[in-house]
């Protein structure tokens, strides 16, 4: 806070910037998440181990993150700082709903994943696949044994125009110049050939896409002469068998992600669905942090304003409800800032005014006698001047008393009336205390005063001559009272406010105590119950303590006794303890 104006403390990373973050996260994981599950469910394996680090850095790196902004608000919440209970229980609420949100979808999500677990745990896709590659290994040798009846009972001599049933062509090779060269071909354009398959008799091997749906049979007519024979297998013959290889493929990839099923939902888990969350949680907590920040701060300014520091201001930029509540304190602490400063001036005149009448009334009651014993000591000189000694001492005696409480009168209106600095002078308070009571205890013999309770080590802030001012006041008022008999204890406490080491002063007495009638009076100005009393001690005992930082307030019972409290900032000296 600067200047009496305290200014908005958020995140460094503004809310929109997270939202910002999240959406993208979002993306990401859409598009990561679709190259994940078709790269995994064409291997069936789980990522490499490099790859899951590369993948668990934002996680990690979010989870630091977290680690941070749930460490400020724990420690906010063990220190107890305004709003921190508030941000918990934002926090939790929204933890809550998170909770109550994904639970339902987490225990359907993994019925279904057991169900379909024990689905593919029922079907045998291993003996589907080897019943099919017999199925097809059997009718690939139908066909063979079909084609050699046809090759047994037919001539391929190369002169036929008319091809059996199931021969698709027959194509002739004659070797001239040096190679193979075609000298006619018969049957379906699609089954020519442009080189000889081979030169041996028999069934040469299948080569795709070469003799893809066909069967080829070489017979050898001569030296220099080939006839190749081409059985039709149907045109579905080998795309039903690649077919039926992909999908044996596929079967052992569902096999494999069978067996690596729990580790490829932890890697999906953790580097898709875990970041989501913690970017929730982040963002949760940054919303809490926004939202009782300005109520913090209201908190904190209602507090100053309560000490009466009315120069606060606090700065908002929100154009919400919490900012227009922001504007309306600023203008409340204004124009209280008015009212008081009004409030104080004509306080000050009143106070002045009352203090002019009692002064001048105070100072005309000692007036009458002086003027009745000058008047007095007139007359005997004029008539009587012989005998004027025998009036003359008496005379002067009340003159100068008179006097003298003239004196004692002027110079504590004008302690009171005057500006006081607060003192940086440090005083060690048991040693006051001693000074001051073994005069006391000396002059009033039937007082027992105890000081066994003031502790050493205590400096108060205040110079010595003011401390023993205060006591002074406040044991001849508890010896007035107790009429020269009875107990004074003093005691001290260490007290702590606001931060604040304070040396908590008490002085009891034993008298008749102060009564209901006079509490609200007894630290007003020239109000006293003594005949004797000036009416100015307490008023300038709380004169001091204020202007050194400090408070007095008192206790009382009648008949019992009173006890004075007066706190004001001390150090505590351990060693001395």
């Amino acid at each position: 806070m600067k200047n009496g104006k305290s200014r908005p403390e958020y995140s460094i990373v503004s809310i929109r910037i997270l939202v910002l973050i999240y959406a993208i996260l979002c993306v990401l994981t859409v598009l990561f998440s679709r190259n994940f599950f078709i790269d995994t469910l064409h291997n069936g394996e789980v990522p490499q181990r490099l790859n899951f680090i590369v993948f668990m850095i934002i996680p990690a790196g979010l989870l630091v993150i977290l680690g941070i902004s749930g460490f400020g608000l724990f420690s906010d919440i063990i220190s107890r700082r305004a709003g921190s209970k508030f941000k918990a229980r934002l926090l939790a609420y929204f933890t809550i709903i998170v909770v109550f949100t994904i639970t339902p979808v987490i225990i359907i999500t993994i019925g279904a994943l057991n169900e379909i677990v024990r689905f593919w745990h029922s079907v045998d896709t291993a003996s589907a696949t080897a019943a099919a590659n017999n199925l097809v290994a059997n009718n690939y040798l139908l066909h063979t044994e079909r084609f050699e009846n046809i090759l047994k009972q037919n001539n391929f001599s190369g002169q036929n125009t008319k091809l059996p049933q199931d021969i698709a062509a027959m194509q002739t090779f004659r070797f001239k110049d040096g190679i193979w060269q075609e000298r006619s071909f018969t049957g379906k354009e699609n089954f020519r050939l442009y080189s000889l398959p081979s030169a041996e008799n028999g069934f040469p091997v299948r080569e795709l896409p070469r003799d893809r749906d066909t069967i080829r049979y070489v017979q050898r007519q001569g030296q220099n002469t080939i006839i190749v024979i081409n059985y039709d297998l149907g045109e579905d013959f080998d795309t039903g068998r690649d077919a039926l290889e992909n999908q044996t493929a596929r079967f052992d990839t569902v096999n494999l992600l069978r067996e690596n099923l729990r580790p490829l939902l932890f890697f999906f888990y953790g580097v898709f669905f875990l970041p989501t969350l913690l970017m929730t949680v982040i963002i949760a907590i940054s919303f809490t942090r926004r939202i009782t920040h300005p109520i913090v701060e209201l908190t904190e300014a209602t507090r100053r304003v309560a000490e009466g520091d009315f120069a606060i201001q606090i700065l908002s930029r929100r154009n919400d409800e919490l900012g227009l509540l922001i504007r309306s304190f600023n203008a409340m602490v204004q124009d209280l800032e008015k009212s008081r400063a009004a409030l104080v001036k004509s306080e000050k005149i009143s106070i002045w005014q009352n203090m002019a009448q009692q002064l001048a009334h105070e100072i005309k009651n000692p007036l009458t006698p002086i003027k009745l014993s000058a008047e007095r000591v007139l007359r005997r000189w004029r008539n009587e001047p012989d005998k004027i000694g025998e009036i003359l001492e008496s005379s002067m005696m009340a003159i100068i008393q008179e006097t003298e409480g003239l004196s004692t009168l002027l110079n504590e209106f004008r302690t009171l009336s005057k500006p006081m600095e607060p003192s940086q002078t440090w005083t060690d308070l048991r040693e006051s205390v001693e000074e001051l009571i073994n005069a006391y205890s000396t002059s009033y013999p039937q007082i027992q005063f105890d000081i066994n309770h003031v502790e050493k080590g205590i400096t108060v802030k205040i110079e010595k001559h003011r401390i023993t001012q205060i006591l002074t006041n406040l044991i001849i008022n508890a010896i007035d009272a107790m009429n020269g008999t009875g107990s004074i204890e003093i005691r001290t406490d260490i007290v702590k406010k606001r931060d604040v080491l304070y040396c908590r002063i008490s002085v009891k007495d034993t008298g008749k105590g102060i009564g209901k009638q006079d509490s609200n009076l007894v630290f007003t100005p020239y109000y006293t119950t003594k005949e004797s009393g000036t009416g100015l001690g307490l008023p300038i005992v709380e004169r001091i303590v204020n202007d050194h930082g400090g408070a007095i307030w008192f206790d009382s019972a009648e008949g019992m006794g009173t006890t004075f409290y007066i706190d004001l900032p001390a150090e505590k000296n351990e060693e001395e303890k």
